[in-house]
């Protein structure tokens, strides 16, 4: 199992443990409206809906969802407190006896539904991005690249950075297939992609691009800050040859090229440019990183 689709079953299994406690609040209500049972202070608390262990989930779980879909996420947060405090109308009432508030049945019923319908759209969404993955590195492949390429977009207007495409290609990859034979092209590459994954930042995504390429998303202040990050890129694959067993290390070498996406400018425009660059880069050398002009 690759180290995306482990993350993506624990989150799952956290995210249905989540579900499972607040399902038991539920029953909890329903016991205080048939038997008056107090249902507790945390219930009744008017942060109840921090306290409770899938308030927590959200919180902890929050930066993940938002990565998948911002607005649901939001969505997912307001739910779950008018939820709560629906709840806590209702126990109050029950418990000093008077009728219940029909209102807020009606809003605690509504907001646990499309609590429900979200959290089986995130389900969803994270067991699809699992199945695509390449098998060989553990990185994504090229399925979710356009939607990570436009929340790049609208990133870097929030924040006044600019977002930048980085390709990535094995230096003399034919000649390590040739020598060494595709079993320890294999391991190169997944040997080069765990070295790059090691040094991203938390906004950055790396991409199983194709055969010996790697692409990257990444946000930076400007042209010079970009290419201090491809820089580390380099001399952290420089400094990672792959142990090949009973032949000792074999040295890896990229070369990068580097382009930043223009206002207006789409993801296959910034691409080609990026892969412009990475040609002038092989042809002047490799082992290096160029900027598209």
């Amino acid at each position: 199992m690759s180290d995306y689709a482990h993350r993506a079953a624990v989150f799952i299994a956290e995210l249905d443990a989540a579900v499972d406690v607040h399902l038991d609040w539920t029953r909890r209500v329903l016991r205080c409206a048939l038997t008056h049972e107090p249902p507790g202070e945390q219930m009744l608390a008017d942060d109840a809906h921090e306290r409770c262990h899938f308030g927590q989930w959200l919180v902890a779980a929050g930066p993940e969802l938002e990565r998948l879909d911002a607005r649901k996420a939001h969505q997912l947060v307001s739910l779950h407190r008018r939820m709560h405090d629906a709840i806590r109308l209702i126990c109050q009432d029950v418990h000093s006896g008077r009728p219940g508030n029909l209102e807020a049945l009606a809003t605690f019923e509504s907001s646990q539904a499309g609590l429900v319908q979200r959290l089986a759209t995130f389900k969803t969404r994270i067991l699809a991005d699992a199945v695509r993955l390449d098998p060989l590195t553990g990185l994504p492949l090229r399925y979710s690249l356009e939607g990570e390429f436009m929340m790049g977009q609208r990133a870097a207007h929030r924040g006044g950075t600019a977002l930048f495409v980085a390709m990535f290609d094995i230096d003399h990859f034919k000649r390590v297939n040739d020598t060494f034979g595709h079993i320890v092209g294999d391991l190169a590459l997944r040997h080069l992609a765990d070295t790059l994954r090691r040094i991203l930042r938390p906004n950055d995504r790396l991409y199983r691009y194709g055969g010996e390429e790697f692409l990257l998303l990444m946000l930076a202040e400007d042209d010079s800050e970009a290419e201090a990050a491809a820089g580390r890129f380099l001399d952290a694959v420089r400094a990672s040859p792959v142990p090949v067993p009973g032949h000792g290390d074999l040295p890896l070498r990229v070369t990068i090229g580097l382009a930043r996406v223009a206002e207006g400018d789409g993801l296959e425009i910034s691409v080609e440019r990026a892969d412009q660059a990475l040609y002038r880069g092989k042809q002047a050398g490799r082992d290096r990183c160029v900027v598209a002009g």
